[in-house]
């Protein structure tokens, strides 16, 4: 074993011996400082600064981003305002300028939201940039992070969104597995 080890230190004694020859002909650098006229706007603003900026900063004008007819007519069914959520946390749904696009934040996250067709007729908002979607459901809505992979917010309920699940309790919705009863009037009195 000492043979060995004695070997591997020989071996790497030349690569050792020009590393250090190397060093030490290259003189100390100086630290350099930090130039100062760099740092970013997001860091000298206090935050309610900053969001007065983002709040008053056109970004809704983005061309790329096309709006049919009925991504602004599922876009007036979305519950604005500050929605509240389980575990005490809230979703805010502004509208912006540009009609039919809307900032949605929540605990530090910021989105630029558009209504996106949902093939099970929810209401459905998404920031493809950041991957970001808004799912709004009769009784409930939820903020999720694809780029995460997990919920910003669960269980949010407008105030009519509450009633809706108010009433889905005292009334509810036959299940799609049982079958559906069927009406008196197709039953065939011929009997055959």
């Amino acid at each position: 074993m000492k043979f060995l080890l004695a070997t591997v230190l020989l071996a790497a004694a030349p690569a050792l011996t020009l590393a250090q020859a190397s060093s030490a002909a290259k003189p100390a650098a100086a630290p350099t400082a930090k130039p100062a006229t760099k740092q970013s706007a997001s860091t000298k603003l206090a935050p309610s600064a900053r969001k007065a900026v983002e709040e008053n900063t056109l970004i809704d004008d983005d061309p790329s981003i096309k709006l049919s007819d009925a991504d602004i007519e599922m876009a007036q069914k979305v519950h604005v305002g500050e929605i509240p959520c389980e575990l005490g946390a809230s979703v805010k749904i502004t509208p912006m300028k540009r009609e039919g696009m809307f900032i949605v934040t929540t605990k530090g996250y910021r989105f630029r939201m558009r209504p996106v067709e949902s093939r099970t007729g929810a209401i459905r908002l998404e920031d493809s940039q950041q991957g970001a979607m808004w799912l709004q459901l009769g009784n409930k809505s939820m903020l999720m992070s694809q780029k995460l992979g997990q919920r910003l917010a669960d269980e949010c309920q407008s105030p009519a969104q509450a009633a809706y699940a108010e009433t889905l309790k005292k009334n509810p919705l036959p299940s799609i597995l049982e079958p559906m009863p069927v009406p008196a009037s197709s039953i065939s009195k011929s009997g055959g």
